[in-house]
């Protein structure tokens, strides 16, 4: 029990807090044996010992247990003897007790050991071995748990069914080309040829999204262009709606589709490879996080911010401002192009201006709120109970109250409003993004449905949003004093870092770059000169942006205007190289991009975002023992934390998101055949 319970050993000065003892071992100090119900009783262990790679002896040894269960405690220190440990230091340790201990009695104990001076002062203790926490009695968890057993069940039958149609489809087939070589060969006629393993869909359009996959036209969904193929019949068969219902939820379709290696006509390729990057940047940022919080070696950092390469990880922001840009150039780019089509006509015909218009939002806005919030409303569950469980029964504190928040504030989450309210007070911090891209996207289909029949007041709307974020986020960090080279990222995130009025540019700059590309057709010549200018100019710039500010001092003034125009910049670099990509001067960077490999990934983007941060957090809380920073373990454990989140995004996009659109798909169709 002595051993098991945490002490000072090695690491104070380079950022050990975490003196968590080991609460794996403590709960092995009592081994329950089934034959004997005595409390001491006699077990016989059989371990192999191994030093340096070298065997020396199996060892019979005898386990006897103490008269009592033992319990773990982990009590929250504030260390304050300033003259010899310098500034005052918060230490969790942990303490392998007899379990009849109470909390009180933790703290009374503690007190009584150290009465002589005032080395230290007592912030809490908590019990991860007395909670009366249980899954099965938690509400949150037996809704998530039902709906999973329900999808389960729908996904099974909906893979089985579109099986049997496939396989129905095929005996048609072959019946037709049976009776096609009888025919011909009575009247003379050469054979026809059929392929035997052909399944024929019914003919849809391909639907279009945003960033993640977002409805942003009349008939969009999750891969861009062709997530939801369509359930799979014969043309000479008509599904009942419930039939249709259940394909919704195969997963062979949906599989198929997510990774389908062609892209829409509403598409630019490259727009996949930059997502897909971006989203490797994002968790690579999250997953720093994490580790830098539960590491037993936390100065290391101070040591690796001076290093030029982790720029990159300071600078992740940068990531999300690609995906804001992706997500306006794209709402922009498929709008214009389904209303050049004249769908958005056939479906207000015969009312007025300002009714269209109105349809075309709500429709806009309820399209989206429909596709988004599956997926989103049930990690958003799986984020409450996985955190419930975690502080209750890890040894290490959770990095934000969502055990608190989220039965509380849900609803501000499902309404997209939740940045509009302090962050102590946020459920599922990192859905933040999901509620400033959707604010965004009210913003921008107010401006492309005014910009149909008046373009030039749409743009002046446009540029006055602009320069209104940019003058308020340059005042908001020069009031504040913000120095973006020198101050944490998140040092100001409840003013600056998630308010949609100073993260507005880089959607902005997608749309206007949309609408170029719509009217050119995709088609800008462009000299060699210009070409060479243009990626050079975006090259610097984005080097700039990243390395640019290292160990450089701003004053106030420069710092304010740094904050206010660097992420609008970003997104003008980001729109030179689709420019480029699109047009046919992307070179390498194109092939890059554009490389049909990363387009799975890509479409499930949505459902990575929303996964990642609960595999960071579980990795880190479910250990006993804090992380120890080193490059190849940050290596390993990144690439670990992609490849887990990644699982999951397919596994959560074929569940909930990939049945939803298509069910949106399949009604979208029908509005537009009706009218």
């Amino acid at each position: 029990m002595d051993d098991s319970t945490g002490k000072y050993n090695h690491g104070f000065f380079w950022g050990n807090n975490y003196w968590t003892g080991s609460i794996t071992q403590c709960s092995f100090v009592y081994r329950k044996d089934s034959s004997n119900k005595n409390v001491t009783k006699v077990m016989k262990n059989t371990d192999l010992t191994y030093i340096n790679g070298n065997f020396l002896q199996a060892s019979d040894e005898m386990h006897e247990n103490p008269p009592f269960i033992p319990g773990f405690y982990m009590l929250k220190i504030l260390l304050n003897n300033t003259r010899t440990l310098g500034p005052p230091r918060t230490v969790l340790m942990g303490l392998c007790l007899p379990g009849s201990c109470q909390l009180n009695d933790i703290v009374e104990m503690t007190r009584n050991s150290n009465s002589t001076d005032n080395n230290f002062q007592i912030l809490g203790v908590r019990s991860p071995t007395l909670n009366n926490f249980s899954l099965w009695k938690d509400l949150t968890f037996q809704i998530i748990f039902a709906a999973t057993l329900v999808v389960t069940l729908l996904l099974i039958s909906g893979t089985g069914y579109d099986l049997m149609l496939r396989n129905r489809s095929k005996q048609i087939i072959k019946k037709k080309y049976s009776k096609d070589l009888t025919s011909d060969s009575s009247s003379g006629f050469g054979c026809t040829t059929y392929d035997l393993t052909q399944v024929i869909p019914e003919k849809s359009s391909k639907p279009n999204c945003d960033v993640f996959g977002v409805p942003t036209g009349i008939n969009n969904n999750n891969s861009d262009e062709n997530l939801a193929i369509g359930p799979v019949s014969s043309r000479e068969e008509k599904l009942s709606v419930w039939s249709e219902l259940l394909l919704f939820f195969s997963t062979v379709t949906n599989f198929k589709a997510i990774c389908d290696k062609n892209v829409g006509n509403d598409t630019i390729p490259s727009i996949h490879g930059l997502r897909a990057i971006s989203m490797l940047w994002v968790i690579l940022g999250h997953t720093m996080i994490v580790v830098f919080k539960y590491s037993d070696n936390m100065e290391l950092r101070k040591v690796v911010e001076k290093e030029m390469l982790f720029q990159i990880i300071l600078n992740g922001a940068y990531s999300v401002d690609t995906f804001f840009f992706i997500s306006g150039f794209l709402v922009s780019y498929i709008y214009f192009r389904t209303n050049a089509k004249g769908k958005l006509e056939k479906l207000t015909q015969g009312v007025n201006e300002f009714t269209a218009g109105t349809y075309h939002f709500f429709g806009l806005v309820g399209y989206r709120f429909v596709r988004l919030t599956a997926p989103y409303l049930y990690v958003l569950g799986v984020v409450e109970v996985v955190m419930r469980y975690l502080e209750q029964n890890s040894v290490f504190e959770p990095p934000t109250q969502d055990h608190i928040n989220c039965p509380k504030y849900w609803w501000r989450n499902i309404m997209y409003i939740n940045t509009l309210f302090p962050v102590e007070q946020m459920c599922m911090l990192w859905s933040w993004y999901l509620a400033d891209d959707t604010q965004f996207y009210i913003i921008g289909a107010i401006i492309l449905i005014i910009a149909v029949r008046h373009f030039n007041f749409a743009a002046g709307v446009l540029t006055i949003f602009m320069v209104s974020s940019w003058a308020t986020t340059a005042y908001i960090a020069f009031s504040n004093n913000h120095m973006p080279n020198a101050d944490d990222p998140f040092a100001l995130f409840d003013k600056i870092y998630d308010k949609p009025w100073t993260r507005l540019g880089p959607y902005l700059v997608g749309m206007c770059l949309g609408w170029i590309l719509f009217k050119t057709n995709c088609k800008i010549k462009m000299s060699k000169i210009v070409v060479s200018t243009g990626w050079t100019i975006s090259t610097v710039l984005i080097l700039y942006l990243l390395f640019g500010l290292f160990n450089t001092t701003l004053t106030q003034v420069a710092a304010a205007a740094y904050s206010s125009l660097s992420h609008t910049a970003w997104a003008i670099a980001c729109a030179w190289v689709i420019i480029a990509c699109s047009t046919g001067h992307g070179g390498w960077v194109n092939k890059l991009l554009s490389a049909p490999l990363l387009y799975p990934f890509s479409r499930v983007t949505y459902c990575a975002y929303l996964v990642h941060p609960i595999v960071n957090r579980i990795y880190a809380m479910e250990s006993d023992a804090p992380i120890h920073m080193s490059p190849n373990s940050l290596t390993t454990l990144y690439l670990g934390q992609v490849a887990s989140s990644y699982v999951l995004a397919f596994l959560i996009s074929l569940s909930f998101e990939a049945p939803v659109v298509t069910m949106l798909r399949i009604m979208s169709s029908n509005k537009k055949r009706d009218a």
